[in-house]
């Protein structure tokens, strides 16, 4: 398997089938022969399992885990790497606010990186949110000793030696960008469309 897609589900059965679509359209056959896409539905309040399963039977490259209780993005994550074959792996939000046409752009860059984050380019949250963003990476920074110009966004890939370190973490709070970067120093990042 050459790309593992991993995206956590909450409450999302009316883009389910959307996202899917996308990531086939914009997924280059020509380069990536073989990719898998992970749905891990956290314990939504909709019918967004029941469109995974749905989804699942129709595309064979789709597979979906079903959490029984609400663990949150960072943790439901964690349970779809643990099912990740690809030699890359490529996380992302289920609410189409992360383009799949940079998908490739993610996967090229591991070619020459361990570990790859995306930076918005327009980005179209409100200021109150921005703000907040902007001193939770201030203070990671110094918490994590992670370059200022590394934002931590959950649209990233990493190649499976790193995701075969991260997934044995034994920890119940499961914070998905402290493991990273504590495997690598080899990171770079592209700019997205938000």
């Amino acid at each position: 398997m050459k790309l593992s897609i991993v995206i956590p589900i909450y409450n999302s059965s009316k883009i389910i089938d959307k996202l899917i679509n996308q990531l086939n359209s914009k997924i280059d056959s020509q380069i990536v022969k073989k990719f898998e896409i992970i749905l891990i539905n956290d314990c939504s309040k909709d019918n967004s399992w029941k469109i995974i399963k749905k989804i699942c039977k129709k595309d064979l490259r789709v597979r979906g885990i079903n959490l029984l209780k609400n663990y949150g993005q960072h943790s439901a994550t964690f349970v779809g790497l643990k099912f990740a074959s690809g030699k890359k792996i490529i996380t992302m939000d289920d609410d189409l606010q992360h383009p799949a046409s940079s998908i490739m752009s993610i996967y090229k860059k591991l070619d020459k990186y361990d570990l790859c984050y995306t930076i918005y380019l327009n980005r179209k949250h409100p200021t109150w949110k921005k703000i907040i963003s902007y001193l939770n990476n201030v203070y990671s920074s110094f918490l994590l000793n992670k370059p200022i110009n590394i934002y931590h966004s959950s649209f990233r890939g990493f190649k499976s030696n790193i995701c075969k370190k991260i997934i044995n973490f034994k920890k119940p709070i499961i914070f998905l960008d402290s493991l990273l970067l504590r495997e690598s120093k080899n990171i770079c990042t592209i700019k997205v469309k938000h």
